[in-house]
């Protein structure tokens, strides 16, 4: 009942922002001009959209936020696991260097990625999955730091070795943690797109924005902005339902099985 509650809660506030929205600027409290009715931006958005003109720039748009992202998954969970403290060689190696990068901004790489690069896809990718690897290896470290000290002592008192206790404990109860950096990730993945596209590409969401406000096309632009945070919603949900499907699996799984 409180679920139901709380989700009519939520779309009562949409409906009431948007109508808000939509009667400041009919009634000219706002500048109908600089803010357009919200019908008309969605109007305007489908009109878009049959024409081709945001698929194209979504599709190109989804393709770059995704491989970044993905390039980021892959690389930061491992990464995460091995400098957790688990594997205390690797970590004393890696962890120095990896305080360094961490703290490189990655609105100023991108210009140094041009350099090197030019302004194609390359650069893009890179910076999206440079965002998007931090919070992935810091919660998947925080998860790993964090594991319940009285299952690590249940598992060695089976006489399991470091792999399986790794395999077995604490990677299973890293998972949801690790899955809070996966998320966090997904959100950056569509900020750094929309940052990267207006810094430099001739196509995508960003660049849309970025044209139409060059070209005082007003509903364009409100248009891909509401576009983007329905997307960067979207995303979230999603990651949402993967996070409880496979935290869901692990934890049967783990209560069903014996150390």
């Amino acid at each position: 009942m409180k679920s139901k509650l709380k989700f009519a809660c939520k779309i009562f506030s949409i409906i009431l922002l948007f109508g808000l929205w939509e009667f400041m600027s009919r009634t000219e409290i706002l500048n109908p001009v600089l803010v357009p009715a919200f019908s008309d931006v969605v109007k305007n958005i489908w009109d878009m959209f049959l024409g081709g003109t945001f698929t194209k720039h979504l599709v190109i748009s989804l393709k770059r936020a995704g491989i970044g992202f993905a390039l980021a998954v892959i690389a930061g969970i491992p990464m995460g696991l091995l400098l957790g403290g688990w594997f205390r060689t690797v970590q004393k190696s890696l962890e120095w260097l990896m305080a360094i990068f961490s703290q490189v901004n990655p609105f100023v790489m991108f210009h140094i990625l041009i350099l090197f690069l030019g302004i194609g896809e390359e650069p893009k990718i890179i910076i999206i999955m440079w965002a998007c690897l931090w919070p992935i290896v810091t919660n998947t470290i925080t998860g790993i730091q964090n594991v319940n000290e009285t299952l690590l002592k249940a598992a060695r008192s089976f006489g399991l070795g470091k792999i399986a206790i790794f395999l077995k404990v604490v990677f299973p109860a890293s998972l949801t943690s690790i899955f809070t950096g996966i998320r966090i990730s997904a959100g950056y993945s569509v900020f750094m797109l929309v940052a990267a596209e207006m810094m430099g590409a001739s196509s995508g969401l960003g660049w849309l924005i970025k044209n139409s406000e060059e070209n005082y096309q007003i509903l364009n632009i409100y248009g891909g902005a509401l576009v983007i945070a329905l997307l960067g919603v979207l995303i979230d949900g999603v990651m949402q339902a993967l996070e409880k499907k496979f935290t869901g699996r692990v934890k049967v799984h783990y209560s069903n099985s014996e150390i």
